[in-house]
This record gives C-alpha cells, structure tokens and sequence, in this order.
C-alpha cells in the first residue's frame, strides 16, 4: 500500500517533539529543525546544540548532522565536546560537521584526533582536517594518512587529496602524485583504483592500466562510485582496448549497473552507435529518461544533439531544468572532441 509521505514538522512541532519521551521522535524532529534555519536560525540553533546533550545517542547524532547541514559556526564549542562523545558516531558525526563547518579554529582538535588509536575517528578526522587547515597542513595530514596501517584510511586519505585538489581547482601537488604512483600497487584494491583515479583525473598515464583493469572486470572495488568513475574515464582518456569491454556494459545481455557511464564513454570517443543511442533517448516518452539523455549530452559533449536541447530549456516537462543549463553549460564551455574512426560506423 503508498502512503503519502509524512508533513514536515512546523518549528513549534519540531521544538515540541524535540522534548518528547521517545528518543525516536526526538531524533525525528531534530532533524526537521534544520529545515527552519534559515528562518529561525537563532532558535533553531539553540536546540540542537540543547540536543547534543540529550541522553540518547541517537538524537546527538541527528543533532550534529543537523548543525553539519546548517554549517552553524556558532555551535562550535558545542560541536567541539562532542567529539569526545562516549558514543562512537556521534563522535564521528561531530567531527564531519567540523568539517562541513570549515572553521579553523578546530584544527588543534581535529590535528590530535589524526594520530586516534581508534581507525574510525582517525578516518573522520582527515576528512574534517583537511578542509578546516591551511593547504600546506593539508598536504602533510593526507601524506600521513595514505601511510596508515587502515586501508579504509589510505583510500579516504586519496578521495581527500583528490577533494583537495582537484575538487577546488589546484593542480595536483607532485608529492601526493608520487604518493599515488606508489599506491597503485597497495595491497588493498579500494586503494589501487582510487589512486589511479587521482593520477589519471590529474592527467598522468601511471594510473591508466589500473582503470582499464576495472572497467574489464580484472579488478574488483566495493566502492560503486569508483568504479562508475573508471568506466567514464577510460572514455575522458581515449583508451581503445576499453571499447569492447564499455560496449559489453552499454549494449550487453543483462543489466550492467553502470551501463550509461558506459555509454557515455563510448559516445565521448565517438562510437557511433552510442552517440546515436543517447540522441534517441532526448525523444523518449519518458521525462526521466530524457533527463539521462540530456546529461549524457553534456558528459560525452555530443555537438550534434545541442540543439535538441535547447529546445528544452524552460520546458521542465521535457526534463530537468538543472540537467538542462548544466549541459547546454558544458557544451558551451569545452571544446567538443574530434570523433574517432568509431564515430564513422553505420549505427544499427
């Protein structure tokens, strides 16, 4: 049976139930509090750091969240004994919000948390410290942390010198390139493929054999988004020996769960099929199918489909809006790839 979705609380409902006696209920509304912020933010605040005390871990932890999402730099004291939480996610939520915060004025407690005898909080920590820090403190914590004995730490150490770097727009730093170098061959394949993602996506050739490996299936990641991020770059990188394996997941038997990062692949390096495939889809009974067509334009930068979707700009019947000035953005603003010999193939 559909049931509708619940109301969200008004802030007097929200700040009612925030004192009920059923930590779930309380847990609830805390987290609807943050909905009121930019209203009420004063009060708003004021209850969730109440919050971070409540007797039920849960609610501090919905509580930290909540103070994450409003970035609510006045709740950092608060936020700062929290961190020496009893319970272990509440301490890792308070420090993520340290580091949604960006205040610096938590570095020292967030620098001691890095060298934690508990993998959890360290993980957390270098997260939070390398966005609150100076770029060169930065540096020095993710070298640190790719040298940890926690393979969790090591891949997130990556992912956090990737969002350093290449999230903000730096070039990447040469010795966290080397660092990555080294890292292909760690023993953990987590590891492997997010270092060759950073050394490939900073555009050198040392990460491409470990890509191509995991788009052919010779290397297994429990990490999806990783391995969604491999496929699409073997298309950004031009690597022929990927195109059997990418026409496998776009055009195969079965159901690849990244068949569109697939097919977009195959169309950015101009496989005619691909490309003719996604133009197919800008037609489609279906808004939501639609809408992946209109992205897959933008990531594969098809030059041929851009007037199509102009003509959805301000029809947001015909696909999301967003989906739509972000591609029509992304063709403005790159130069579209010259189509391979693929790109001369009779599409079936």
């Amino acid at each position: 049976m559909f049931r509708a979705s619940p109301l969200r609380r008004t802030l007097a409902a929200a700040l009612r139930d925030a004192g009920s006696a059923v930590p779930a209920t309380r847990a609830s509304a805390v987290a609807d509090l943050a909905q009121h912020g930019d209203a009420d933010r004063k009060e708003v605040v004021a209850a969730l750091e109440r919050a971070l005390s409540d007797d039920a871990s849960e609610v501090r932890s919905a509580a930290a969240v909540a103070l994450a999402d409003l970035r609510a730099a006045e709740a950092l004291p608060a936020l700062l004994v929290a961190v020496e939480d009893d319970d272990g996610h509440v301490r890792q939520m308070a420090m993520s919000a340290l580091g949604e915060i960006g205040d610096r004025r938590a570095s020292e407690r967030l620098r001691r948390a890095l060298d934690d005898a508990r993998p959890e909080v360290r993980f957390q920590a270098i997260i939070a410290f390398s966005r609150v820090v100076a770029p060169e403190d930065a540096i020095v914590a993710i070298m640190a942390a790719t040298r940890d004995a926690d393979a969790h730490i090591r891949y997130i150490a990556i992912r956090c010198a990737e969002e350093w770097a290449l999230g903000a727009g730096r070039p990447m730093p040469e010795a966290l390139l080397e660092r990555a170098a080294t890292l292909v061959e760690d023993d953990d394949p987590s590891v492997r493929v997010a270092a060759a993602i950073v050394l490939a996506r900073s555009g050198d050739r040392r990460g491409e054999p470990i890509v191509l490996d995991v788009v052919c299936g010779r290397i297994v990641t429990p990490e999806a988004e990783d391995e969604a991020a491999a496929v699409e770059l073997v298309g950004e990188l031009g690597i022929e020996a990927a195109l059997p394996h990418l026409e496998r997941r776009a055009f195969g038997f079965g159901e690849d769960k990244f068949a569109w990062q697939a097919l977009v692949a195959l169309a950015r390096m101009g496989h005619a099929r691909a490309r003719a495939k996604i133009v197919r889809d800008l037609h489609s009974i279906f808004r939501d199918r639609r809408t992946l067509a209109v992205a897959a334009v933008g990531r594969a930068r098809l030059g041929e489909a851009k007037h199509l979707v102009e003509a959805m700009r301000g029809d947001d019947r015909r696909a999301d809006a967003e989906a739509v000035a972000l591609t029509l953005e992304q063709l403005a603003s790159r130069a579209l790839p010259e189509p391979s010999a693929r790109a001369t193939e009779a599409a079936p």
